[in-house]
């Protein structure tokens, strides 16, 4: 196995030094409607910086129309607005990342994203709004935000019929802002709130289509945010009983968020999608299809077939930034050298320099491999390696991957004090 992987390496590896490096996957992706930039980790400052520089590339010189990330919707829309122009000339990236309070701030509110956002201002400034790159945030966790913004925009305009969502908030209410509370009493009290949720989504499904046009994108963001709270009550509901199909639901919410996103752009519209590898690379491909799990990657490709172009990370040794709870302190930890025979392991043992690899025929030798792969949580413990290794059949699993040999933990804003509960 070792000798295999390790003559496929030689052969198909090329140096790499960003995407100037790698046209031959810039190629590739720019063909694609959805095009999947993962990460090993939520902490490490390459993955952002060299997603930044994809992105760019794809955006100056194939028109695509917007990054999606694996964020909350209510803060990312803020990130949207000032990105796109929208806010107080006298407000920078730095101000309108402070949204991302609650933990783990530190995967948005950095400087690399920040260096981003402004070169996002910047690129939109002098284009008509519908030409505007945005920003959003297509994850699950935002339930009491998400109800909070659309009672602010639906009492922001005269004649709404804002009754529905005053039901879902009060339905909401008596939890306390305690998912798990809730979660519990929708569960195994039957005392859920999915009923009214439903109901508040038909109320504002599509009335981004009829708006005015200084309305529009708003319109869009209510419905984003009732899908969110929908998304967020039978996340939390099926969390308490099912781990594995919690996940499925997260999943699948991300894919019916990108949907309405390209629906909202227009049918030919073309996404970037930053999120961990565990989301953008392929389920099928690894342990997690033993547990009846799916993930975006796959959900893409099977709806989309010849449209997904997923691009995994991964790296030798460095540091990150993570936490060792849920809700602790942000920390910056070091990754040790990756375990012997994993896939970060033999790309450096083929030579301690970064490396990119296009799949493909030259590649078919790893084709029927599955090695162990890291995957770095927010929730970190370094002394724990064995663990942090999902068996993978890499070839698989991305078209192509970006290798770096040494990483560096990213640059937090501020460490969030509040964490999800």
């Amino acid at each position: 196995m070792e000798s295999k992987v390790l003559q496929t390496i030689k052969h198909a590896a090329k140096p790499y030094k960003g995407p100037d490096s790698a046209e031959a996957i810039l190629k590739k992706a720019g063909k694609a409607r959805f095009v999947l930039l993962g990460e090993a980790s939520h902490g490490t400052s390459e993955y952002y910086v060299d997603r930044a520089a994809w992105s760019k590339r794809l955006i100056t010189e194939y028109g695509f129309r917007f990054i999606a990330v694996e964020g909350d919707w209510p803060s990312c829309y803020t990130l949207n607005r000032y990105v796109k122009g929208y806010t107080d000339p006298g407000i920078g990236a730095r101000e309108a990342l402070q949204d991302f309070a609650r933990w783990p701030a530190w995967m948005w509110a950095n400087r690399e994203v920040m260096e981003l956002a402004e070169w996002l201002r910047q690129y939109n400034k002098d284009k008509p709004d519908d030409e505007k790159v945005g920003f959003y945030g297509i994850d699950v966790y935002s339930l009491w935000e998400s109800m909070e913004e659309i009672l602010k925009y639906l009492e922001a305009k005269p004649g709404s019929d804002i009754e529905a969502a005053k039901r879902a908030f009060e339905c909401f209410e008596p939890h306390g802002r305690d998912e798990q509370r809730y979660g519990i009493s929708a569960s195994f009290y039957g005392e859920g709130c999915e009923d009214e949720v439903v109901e508040l989504l038909r109320k504002l499904q599509d009335k981004w289509k009829e708006a005015a046009a200084n309305d529009r994108e708003d319109a869009l963001s209510a419905e984003m945010n009732a899908l969110a709270v929908k998304g967020g009550e039978t996340y939390y509901r099926t969390m308490i009983r099912h781990d594995a199909e919690s996940w499925n639901v997260r999943d699948r919410h991300m894919v019916e968020a990108l949907e309405k996103l390209i629906a909202f752009h227009g049918e030919d519209a073309q996404a970037i999608v930053w999120e961990h590898n565990t989301h953008i690379g392929d389920a099928r491909w690894t342990d997690m299809v033993a547990e009846d799990m799916v993930n975006v990657g796959q959900l893409l490709r099977e709806k989309y077939d010849g449209e997904v172009f997923a691009v995994g990370y991964g790296t030798y040794h460095g540091s990150v930034i993570a936490g060792r709870a849920w809700g602790s302190p942000a920390e910056e930890m070091t990754v040790p050298e990756a375990i012997k025979n994993s896939w970060e392991e033999l790309l450096h043992r083929d030579g301690a320099e970064n490396k990119w690899l296009l799949f493909g025929d030259d590649t078919s030798a790893l084709d029927e491999l599955t090695l162990g792969h890291r995957a770095i949580g927010v929730v970190y413990h370094p002394e724990w390696e064995q663990g942090n290794y999902v068996p993978t059949v890499v070839s698989k699993r991305y078209d192509a991957f970006i290798y770096f040999d040494r990483t560096r933990a990213v640059t937090p804003l501020r460490e969030a004090a509040a964490a999800r509960s």
